[in-house]
């Protein structure tokens, strides 16, 4: 009897033990599914969110405040040692710029150098600073955001052609910009980099004034100017981005680190158009100033075209670059007042790296009045320019369209340029296959389809269009056939033209409406030929300029015709 209750109650507490432990089981697993939500849930949410949920009283201060203790830290070490940077980094600028103050010493003095230069006793104050990941496994990239509103001594002695000795003390400078800091390579050994390239990466502003110790700067006419663009220049040649100083920390060749160039940009300047007249009387003289670097010796400037809002150019330009991933081309176009300073009319940029490298890119870019006022609804007009950027070390992989030379040969031009530049190919196949595809001459084919939408310039509503094609180079011109009482003519006719230069040579159409006693002007397309030459064929819908509508359906063909040297 003892033996069958001990069994039953063995089995119930089996039974109670099971069940208990299932349960206990399922509890957990609920728990461990609400964790794992509540986890997902958390790995979601952004920084917006954690500020929705918890006030700033609920952060630790290292937190809170982790990107403001690290800027005190540093401007509070920066200005206990502020007196011995000063020492050191006043005669590094000093050694560095005065030979730049040299090059750029305007014609009316004949000495431009330091007497006295010391940053003062105000430190500067870091407002800002970031990380910049850049893919470069071998540095740290470092921005630091700088505002100095500083008291140093700065004093230039300057001697005028006329033997005339003057001290002029740079004063009252206030400056606010981004200074970037590369710590190059990564080592081992103690501070774990091998040197440190710093540089301005931006200059938000740079204010100061200069006086003749003792005088008034204003005795001596255009002084001023010329000392002041002096000194920017030299700040602009020395210290901004991608200029740099490189400052080796432990012993090494760091000569990678030097600025260097990484490749050409080719600039053809086509045209403008719709520019703002600047002029009472007439119409403005536009030129166009470009540069990458606003360096004097690196600025091109092109031709004045007089009395013309919509200026043809057609000019070519090379440039150094020397970091595509950052520097931009900047055009700026004037307004030529003769002995007067010129007007500006507006001024575009484009940043490099928008190009591929090796491909032409054919952009229009509006006129704004500056470059750092986004909110410009002014038009000011647009200007046209093909670019095409080519690396150092790749000529023998891209062709370069803008650069042919015409008085050479295809063959000697290769041979002459090899794989890299120095060396030609070893295989006399590629030699001609190569020489092949290098084009000289050609035939340009151009057919005029139709128009479409032209404007109406007769009493009646109607017009009698014709188009006339100019070859400008060699001054060929051809016309179509005259379509009366027409505003959406069909010519169908095609034009050869014999090109010399294919690829600076342009082809403008001009609309005419024929009248028994005369004709009206109706709007006008240039194209350049660089899309033909490279595409070979294409067919397009070219919009009308100085009109109010009106388009233009061309179809294109390129012929080549390579043009050898006898031996």
């Amino acid at each position: 009897m003892g033996f069958f209750v001990g069994l039953i109650l063995g089995i119930a507490m089996g039974l109670a033990l099971i069940v208990g432990f299932a349960r206990c089981e399922n509890v957990r697993s609920k728990r461990r599914s609400a964790l794992a939500t509540t986890i997902a849930a958390f790995a979601r949410m952004t920084v917006e969110d954690s500020r929705k949920i918890l006030t700033p009283d609920h952060y630790p201060s290292w937190v809170v405040f982790s990107q403001r203790q690290k800027l005190s830290w540093l401007n509070l070490h920066l200005k206990k040692i502020w007196p011995y940077v000063d020492e050191a980094a006043s005669e590094l600028i000093k050694t560095s710029v005065e030979p730049v103050l040299e090059q750029y010493r305007p014609i009316i003095l004949s000495s431009l150098k330091f007497s006295k230069f010391t940053l003062g006793t105000v430190a500067p104050q870091f407002t800002g600073l970031s990380i910049i990941e850049n893919g470069d496994q071998d540095s740290v990239t470092m921005e630091l955001e700088m505002n100095w509103d500083g008291n140093p001594s700065i004093i230039l002695d300057i001697k005028t052609r006329l033997g005339v000795g003057l001290p002029v003390q740079v004063k009252n400078i206030g400056f606010t910009g981004v200074f970037r800091l590369i710590f190059k390579p990564l080592v081992e050994e103690f501070p774990c980099f091998g040197a440190v390239c710093c540089s301005l990466r931006e200059k938000k502003n740079l204010d100061f004034t200069l006086k003749v110790v003792g005088g008034d700067i204003s005795t001596v006419p255009g002084l001023q100017d010329a000392i002041e663009s002096t000194i920017r220049d030299a700040i602009e040649d020395t210290l901004m981005w991608p200029a740099r100083k490189v400052v080796p920390i432990l012993p090494g060749d760091y000569s990678d680190l030097e600025l260097k160039s990484v490749g050409i940009l080719e600039v053809k300047l086509v045209q403008a158009k719709e520019l703002t007249n600047k002029d009472i009387i007439g119409k403005s003289d536009p030129y166009a100033v470009l540069y990458v670097r606003p360096l004097h010796d690196r600025m091109k400037r092109s031709k004045i075209v007089n009395n013309d809002l919509n200026p043809i150019w057609n000019e070519h330009y090379e440039f150094i670059v020397e970091d595509a991933s950052t520097q931009h081309l900047v055009v700026k176009v004037y307004d030529d007042e003769g002995v007067q300073t010129s007007e500006l009319i507006g001024c575009a940029q484009i940043q490099l790296s928008e190009l591929q490298p090796g491909k032409v890119k054919d952009v229009w870019l509006k006129l704004v009045k500056d470059l750092e006022v986004h909110r410009d609804n002014k038009h000011r007009g647009q200007v046209h320019l093909e670019l095409l950027y080519r690396p150092n070390g790749m000529a023998s992989i891209f062709t370069n369209p803008f650069g042919f030379n015409v008085s050479m040969n295809p063959l000697e031009r290769f041979l002459k340029n090899g794989v890299n530049g120095t060396e030609a190919i070893e295989n006399e196949k590629s030699v001609i296959q190569k020489k092949n595809e290098v084009i000289v001459r050609g035939v340009l084919s151009v057919t005029v389809v139709s128009a479409d939408d032209l404007p109406a310039v007769d009493l009646i509503g109607k017009a009698d269009p014709y188009v006339v094609l100019i070859l400008k180079k060699s001054e060929t011109r051809n016309k179509t056939r005259v379509v009366n009482e027409s505003l959406n003519p069909v010519w169908n006719q095609t034009f050869d033209f014999v090109v010399e230069d294919g690829l600076h040579d342009m082809l403008i159409l001009e609309v005419w409406d024929h009248d028994t006693f005369g004709k009206d002007y109706m709007g006008r397309c240039i194209l350049t030929l660089t899309r033909v030459v490279l595409e070979g064929e294409y067919r397009e819908c070219f919009q009308l300029d100085e009109a109010k509508s009106g388009k233009l359906n061309l179809h294109l063909k390129w012929m080549p015709r390579p043009v050898y040297r006898d031996s």
